[in-house]
């Protein structure tokens, strides 16, 4: 299989080195498109990426023969783990929660009432607070009809949802949806742009953003910006967010019509959007450490497992494994499951190691095949591939 990624390695090295030395200066229209801890910054913030020794950062998984977890799912989006093993899993459509473990058939859990739907709106993100054993609290980020919202509630409860975060302008489009826990205990949320590129660069806006939240809704201290939730602004419409070994936060981004990114965060940092899309070399802005045209990618959830961050392609169809180093240097990707499984969305590392991915194939924009859309589990394999 990794002979068979080599032509793959060397194409997408030149279209990374490629967009650090032809794409400067690139300016986008602005058009909406459908799909697409305080912590150092690098010395070089225009660093090109390195071919590290994937080897090294193998993380030993065997991709060639899944465990099918569940089939039949309606768009499959947020997923996270309880402490038992067992996940929850939203599907974006319909507001449901359902609970899903290996040789059992998914149970419906929760439900959230005021979900709208619609393109890519509808139930986004979910995170298991890392507390769970003791507060059972499980958060959920989804569209209603007038806003973006972040809730928590807990699994088997009568009480409604107890809404953290509102008001934050939603679309049918770049809604983002991500949230995850962070290694510093705050929850972050990716947040689109809602289809209006301006608010990106609005610090007064909460669309465009990577927000940093306190587990009740606070703002935390540190925050880089007093008295705001907002982290990390200039985003189009990021959906993935995990952290390395080391707490570094890597985020992807779907671009415009030119460049998928992703992204090293640092506190208060500007990623450029809309006035750059991919690498800028312009010190007023952060320059993404991977890219890809969009047919390539279309990047949704992503995960990190010992020294790779993998990436969940949508329109491209495939996991991107990004070798990532003790210093935070970005080796070259290399393209897993191209084509295997169709649009892939979430990623995650399960408690016991395995990596599962959910398909995205009944969203609208796939091709569904017989049981989709599905949630893989590969398994750890202590076989080290040859090359």
């Amino acid at each position: 299989m990794r002979r068979r990624t080599v032509a793959v390695v060397a194409a997408v090295l030149a279209i990374v080195l490629a967009a650090t030395d032809a794409h400067a200066g690139n300016r986008p229209t602005g058009r909406p498109a459908a799909d697409g801890p305080d912590l150092p910054v690098p010395a070089d913030a225009h660093q090109r990426p390195v071919a590290l020794d994937l080897r090294a950062g193998w993380s030993g998984y065997d991709l060639t023969r899944p465990h099918v977890v569940a089939t039949g799912l309606a768009t499959p989006w947020g997923l996270d783990f309880l402490p038992d093993g067992s996940a929850l899993v939203a599907q974006r459509d319909s507001g449901t929660i359902l609970r899903v473990r290996p040789g059992r058939p998914a149970r419906q859990v929760a439900r959230i009432a005021d979900v709208a739907a619609g393109g890519e709106a509808g139930l986004l993100g979910l995170a298991v607070s890392p507390r769970y054993r003791r507060d059972r609290w499980v958060y959920a980020a989804y569209t209603t009809a007038a806003d973006i919202r972040i809730v928590r509630f807990r699994l088997g409860s009568s009480r409604p949802p107890q809404v953290l975060v509102s008001g934050i302008a939603r679309s049918a489009v770049h809604d983002g949806g991500r949230i995850a826990f962070g290694p510093d205990g705050m929850l972050y949320a990716g947040i689109g742009d809602a289809g209006v590129a301006a608010r990106a660069q609005d610090l007064t806006s909460r669309n465009g953003k990577i927000l940093r939240i306190r587990p009740d809704g606070g703002v935390p201290a540190g925050n880089p910006f007093p008295g705001s939730l907002v982290y990390s602004y200039g985003h189009r419409n990021v959906q993935g967010l995990a952290w390395d070994r080391h707490g570094r936060l890597f985020a992807t981004e779907f671009g415009q019509s030119t460049w998928d990114e992703v992204n090293r965060i640092v506190p208060g940092g500007n990623y450029g959007w809309p006035l750059v899309e991919g690498v800028a070399g312009d010190s007023r802005f952060r320059d993404p450490v991977v890219v890809w045209p969009p047919a390539q990618a279309s990047p949704s959830g992503a995960a990190f497992a010992r020294g790779t961050l993998y990436v969940a392609a949508l329109r491209g169809a495939r996991l991107w494994a990004v070798p990532v180093d003790a210093a935070g240097r970005v080796g070259v990707p290399v393209a897993e499951l191209a084509g295997r499984y169709g649009r892939l969305r979430t990623v995650e590392v399960a408690p016991d190691g395995a990596l599962w991915v959910a398909t995205s194939n009944r969203d609208g924009r796939g091709t569904p095949a017989a049981g989709d859309d599905r949630i893989l589990r590969f398994p750890l394999t202590h076989r080290r591939p040859t090359i």
